[in-house]
């Protein structure tokens, strides 16, 4: 007998998987990793935190050593067309299954970062081999960016940490409503925090190439396991 006949529900398909709230703090470690190589090893450019990359432009503009305009123009502009990428996929979604839709952006930012990887590991590298690591991960990251703004999860950013350090120390934790955001705001940070350190002893031991491996197998993991609530 089916469940129509029965008249009962079957399981909720949305709610298969891990919530979308640990797979944003997931996501913010990969993004401590992906800045970690960024900044470190490309030149002092960041790829997935947009703020800071702006102020990186200012100090290159400025003539500071260390900085390069070329290099964090290009990374800004592919996160751009990144993030357009992912508001016209958002629109192909609007409406639909939240869970195919955050598992089919996860699954194309872990193609670019699996891409950036395999240019990383190749020799010798290049000033070209530096333009495509940045266009791939800032793509990817435009993408994904795109995609946890329109989800709408509160506090969970996954690249920026300013309102979230805001909420921390401005909120109650003890009282009603915006309080109990508390535990996610901590995480947000402890995550961050996890992905950038994680990431700056693989650059400085193993290169470029190991820590973008491993932010291409934590995306592709969570694009099969993502679920489609909060």
């Amino acid at each position: 007998m089916t469940t129509a006949e029965t008249g009962t529900t079957g399981p909720d398909p949305e709610a298969r998987g891990i919530r979308l709230v640990l797979v944003l703090l997931l996501l913010t470690v990969v993004s401590g990793l992906i800045d970690a190589v960024s900044y470190l090893g490309l030149g002092h450019v960041f790829t997935a935190n947009m703020t800071g990359n702006v102020v990186v432009l200012g100090f290159a503009m400025a003539g500071a050593p260390g900085f390069s305009v070329p290099h964090t123009a290009t990374s800004l502009a592919c996160f751009l067309i990144g993030a357009h990428i992912g508001g016209r996929v958002a629109t192909r979604f609007k409406g639909g299954s939240r869970r195919t839709w955050a598992r089919a952006t996860l699954g194309a930012e872990a193609g670019l970062v699996a891409a950036a990887a395999a240019v990383a590991f190749a020799e010798p590298h290049t000033d070209g081999t530096t333009y495509a690591l940045i266009g791939l991960t800032a793509i990817a990251m435009g993408l994904r960016n795109a995609t946890v703004r329109k989800l709408g999860v509160a506090d969970l950013t996954t690249t920026v940490l300013t309102m979230t350090l805001t909420g921390l120390a401005s909120d109650d934790p003890r009282a009603e409503g915006p309080g109990r955001r508390f535990p996610r705001r901590v995480g947000a940070v402890v995550a961050m925090l996890v992905g950038a350190a994680g990431g700056g002893l693989l650059v400085r031991h193993h290169g470029l190439g190991i820590p973008l491996l491993v932010a291409a197998v934590a995306s592709a993991a969570l694009a099969v396991l993502a679920s489609g609530r909060d």
